[in-house]
Order: structure tokens, then C-alpha cells, then sequence
């Protein structure tokens, strides 16, 4: 597998200022140009996510120079050692006093601006490993590859394919740094990726043992994907978002040919122009031909209807800053999307492409793939956990039903600890929720589990002893008769354990297995659990 050179280290030097170069007159900054790409590193695996790549900010705050500066060098390694009660994780674990002194100062140099990239960049580094006629006609294995699970290795750079039915690890591909997403096809069979470096991979499940078939870089930095789900389009194309350069590209799923690409800079929802305008969020409706696409800096959600891309018609739906996790209610006709400096959630109408409804819900809402349920009292309702404090907020979205709770807090309860993902099931009365954010390991190793016919939370799963543990990322099995929860550890990589899957019964929270051996274990998608019905 060709090795794949980390985006911003490539494209930032092409633009690079002089290591030391001073925004002003002041007090100037200087590194090594070797310590320079160190620090520039470390900010594009651990920073740019939330501060930008031009460090304008978003869920974190501004890091320009002249923002950083004023905090001083003092100040900025105390708060990239500790966090920050806002949300911030600490890094002393992760990085060393040199490393933290090195990175302090590199936000207050000033900023590299990387290149744009053309649809013809990304075509040229597009590679077909297996020609679609050449792919297996049948399964070529004896397992049930619709119980497997596609698993995220966020720092191998790999997905791990396991088996939900022995339990036990069918592969690990190759697929490119810090994966944050994964999507099937209708079928289930082709499964595709996109990691932080851009890469975009086609995988399929019924080879033995599952392999990539083709690949292309999209972006230099890229979060999401989302697969058609509608009329004669149905697995024909995909759309990947771009951190950077701000955009979404539109790609054949057969041969991930880029097809179309197209800007998301523009005038935000007060009117201010946006460079950095990231794509977060990426959903399909199965009820039209449209993506729905959350613009993070913008505040806006984009429908993209794709029956016609030479005419691409896009509804630009204002709503709230600053975009990023979102899903659909149980009828997969309304967009539940996270707004973070704002706060809330926002709701839009994928059938009359409109803003329905916004509800303050509490810091930093970050539903990761969200969890609906039903209410006795409110009948249908969306959830969410947040990134900046301890708390579960659930709301009404039943505006046919129950429209006196459309959109309207039904209730929230306390955790410890923020989080990141929470998951629910039709099956199952329970909803798991991590605090994967909380600074103690004693918090942020154990899953909140919400009983929702008690409105309590009745359980806390120590999933793991490991003394820098992390549990995070609920998933269930298509029946909702397990949930699979993944293992961490934080500190610094070459010091760390491997982590590992746990396996619990979602009734009676007994635990079931443990898939070990695994390099950070993020998000899981089981396949049945996940296509499209």
C-alpha cells in the first residue's frame, strides 16, 4: 500500500513563512525549521479539528497570532497541558513539556495557509486496486459478514473489520490517518472510509479477507461521507466534505471517480464572508434525491440534490454556528444537527428544505450518530450529549403526533462528565452514553446507561480498569440485543496499551466478550445495523 504523506505537512510547506517570522513589531517567536513541522504536525493531528486550519476557530476558540499572543506563552502551555472547563481535553498525557512549549509557540507564529485542490489533483491520485468486474461474484469466506463490524483504528490508520458473531478480528485494512467515518452501500457489502488526510477508500466485505478495491484523496483534512439513498442514484455516487480545502466533492462509487466539486466558502447566516467554511455533518434522505450538508462556519445547512449534477440545485437553510454532528428522527424526514457556539440543535425539514425549529439545549452539543427513542410522556425523541459539560438533553420530534413538543426540551439529566457519543436502539429500553471528554479516568472509563421508560440513569459500566482508560462510541448489533463499546488508553503512543471492543448484553448489562489487541478503537458500524432498509 502506497504510503500516504500527511496533507498539511505537504501542503503547508508550499506556502510556509519563514520559521520565527513575526506577526509585529513585539515580542517574536521563534522555532527550528525542524521543530516548526513537529509543531505544525501536532496542531493539524490535535488542534486544527476545532480551532481550524487557519485557526479562526470554531468549537474551540480563535489561535490567530494576535489572539494567542495575548494570552502569552505561559498561559497557552498551561491550557494545552490542562483543557479548559469549556471542553477542552488536557495534553499533558499525550505530549511532552518540550512538545507543549514547541506548540505554544507555533500558535503564535504566524499562520501557513495551505494550497486549494483541484479536481484534476484529485484525480490524479486515484488508484484502482480491483476492477469492478474482477470483484468476487459471491462471498468468499464462510463467515456472516452482515454481523461484522466495521471499526475505526483512529491512530493505526487502519479499520478493523470484526466478527460479530465469533468475535474475533476478520482483517485490518489500511485506509489512512485518524479514520473519522465510515459508510455501506444499500447492500451492506461495500463499505467506504474517510480519514483525516483526505483518503477515501472503497472496501468489500466478501473478499477473504476484506480489502480495499480503490482509493482517492478528496482533501488534505476531510471528516465525513454520506452514500445516495434515493431512486435510480441509490449507491451510485457518494459526497465527501472537506475541512480543508472548504468543500464537498461528489464521487462515482464504483471506480470513487471525483465527478464534482464545489465550494463552501461564502457569507455566513451575519452576513460576514467565511473562507474556512467546513463541511461537518453529511446525511442522505431516503426520501429524495439530496444530501443534507452542514456547513460548520457558515451555519448553514445545504440540501443537495443530486439527481442532475450538471445542474446542482442547493437550498442554502440558514440556521445557527457552528455546525457538526447530526441525524435524522425516526422517520428520516427531519435533520437533527448540532450547533455548537450556539449552544443548540437546529432541525430542518428534508422535504420542504426548511428550518423547522431551534432549541438551546446546553454546551456544546455533540450527538455523535444520536440516539432516538420513544417517550411516554413525549412520545418520538432525539438526544444528545455534550462536549462542554456533564448533561443529557432530549427533545420532541414528532411534529405530526405530538406537536406541542416539536422541537422543545422534554427533559434533561446530569452525567459526571461531557461527552461525545450516546446510541440508542428500537429494541432496547437502555441508551449508553460516554464522557469520553472528562479529565479523570475514573469518569471518562465508564458508560452512562439511561433507562428510558424510568427517565433515570441506572448503571455506570466500568468497561475498563486500565489506568488511563477511555470508553467511548456505544454501537449495537442489528437486534439490539448487544451493545459494543471501545477502549482506549490516552498518554502518548509509544507508552500507551493497546485497547480493545467490549462486548455487554444491552438488557441485562452483563458483559459478553472482550476484542483486544486493538490500536485505539473508535467508531463502529455494524453492517446490518447500518444499511439502508
Amino acid at each position: 500500500m502506497r504510503h500516504w504523506s500527511h496533507p498539511l505537512v505537504l501542503a503547508a510547506a508550499l506556502m510556509a513563512p519563514a520559521p520565527g517570522e513575526a506577526a509585529d513589531s513585539g515580542e517574536e517567536p521563534r522555532l527550528a525549521p525542524a521543530e516548526f513541522e513537529a509543531a505544525r504536525m501536532h496542531y493539524f493531528q490535535h488542534c486544527a479539528g476545532c480551532h481550524g486550519v487557519l485557526r479562526r476557530g470554531a468549537t474551540g476558540r480563535s489561535l490567530e497570532p494576535v489572539a494567542a499572543r495575548k494570552l502569552g506563552q505561559e498561559k497557552l502551555e498551561r491550557i494545552i497541558a490542562q483543557g479548559t472547563d469549556g471542553g477542552m481535553n488536557g495534553f499533558d498525557d499525550t505530549f511532552t513539556k518540550d512538545e507543549i512549549a514547541r506548540l505554544a509557540t507555533y500558535v503564535r507564529m504566524p499562520v501557513p495557509v495551505p494550497p486549494e485542490m483541484s479536481l484534476a489533483d484529485m484525480k490524479k491520485t486515484r488508484r484502482e486496486l480491483v476492477r469492478p468486474e474482477d470483484a468476487p461474484k459471491a462471498p468468499q469466506h464462510g463467515r456472516n459478514w452482515k454481523n461484522f463490524f466495521v471499526t475505526i483504528l483512529r491512530d493505526a490508520g487502519k479499520v478493523a473489520i470484526l466478527d460479530g458473531d465469533r468475535k474475533d478480528v476478520v482483517a485490518e485494512i489500511d485506509t489512512g490517518y485518524a479514520v473519522h467515518v465510515a459508510e455501506g452501500t444499500s447492500d451492506g457489502r461495500y463499505w467506504f472510509s474517510i480519514g483525516r488526510d483526505g483518503r477515501l477508500t472503497k472496501m468489500d466485505l466478501w473478499s477473504d479477507p476484506p480489502r480495499i478495491m480503490a482509493e482517492v484523496q478528496v482533501a488534505y483534512d476531510a471528516r465525513g461521507i454520506a452514500v445516495a439513498r434515493f431512486g435510480t442514484q441509490k449507491d451510485r455516487y457518494l459526497v465527501a466534505g472537506g475541512f480543508w480545502p472548504p468543500h464537498f466533492v461528489i464521487v462515482d462509487t464504483e471506480t470513487l471517480e471525483p465527478l464534482k466539486v464545489v465550494s463552501t466558502s461564502g457569507m455566513d447566516v451575519e452576513g460576514r464572508f467565511v473562507r474556512e467554511a467546513r463541511v461537518a455533518a453529511l446525511a442522505a434522505s431516503p426520501a429524495g434525491p439530496t444530501w443534507m450538508v452542514a456547513v460548520k462556519e457558515l451555519g448553514q445547512v445545504w440540501q443537495v440534490d443530486y439527481s442532475d449534477l450538471r445542474n446542482l440545485r442547493i437550498e442554502m437553510i440558514d440556521s445557527a454556528r457552528f455546525l457538526h454532528d447530526g441525524f435524522f428522527d425516526p422517520t428520516e424526514r427531519f435533520f437533527q444537527v448540532a450547533a455548537n457556539a450556539s449552544n443548540a440543535m437546529v432541525f430542518v425539514d428534508s422535504q420542504t428544505r426548511k428550518l423547522v425549529g431551534q432549541l438551546e439545549t446546553g454546551r456544546k452539543p455533540h450527538p455523535g450518530p444520536g440516539a432516538n427513542w420513544i417517550d411516554a410522556q413525549c412520545g418520538p425523541v432525539g438526544a444528545t450529549v455534550h462536549m462542554g459539560q456533564g448533561r443529557i438533553s432530549v427533545w420532541g420530534n414528532d411534529p405530526k403526533g405530538h406537536p406541542e413538543m416539536a422541537w422543545k426540551l422534554c427533559y434533561s439529566l446530569p452525567l459526571e462528565g461531557p461527552g461525545l457519543f450516546l446510541r440508542g436502539h428500537p429494541n432496547s429500553p437502555h441508551v449508553f452514553a460516554d464522557q469520553a471528554l472528562h479529565p479523570d479516568v475514573e469518569v471518562a472509563s465508564g458508560i452512562k446507561v439511561l433507562d428510558t421508560r424510568r427517565r433515570q440513569v441506572v448503571e455506570t459500566l466500568k468497561v475498563t480498569a486500565h489506568p488511563k482508560g477511555v470508553a467511548l462510541h456505544p454501537e449495537f448489533n442489528h437486534d439490539g440485543s448487544e451493545v459494543w463499546i471501545s477502549v482506549w488508553a490516552k498518554g502518548r503512543k509509544a507508552e500507551r496499551q493497546k485497547g480493545e471492543v467490549v462486548v455487554y448484553d444491552s438488557a441485562t448489562l452483563k458483559e459478553k466478550a472482550r476484542i483486544g489487541g486493538l490500536e485505539t478503537p473508535t467508531g463502529k458500524f455494524n453492517v446490518s445495523g447500518r444499511v439502508t432498509k
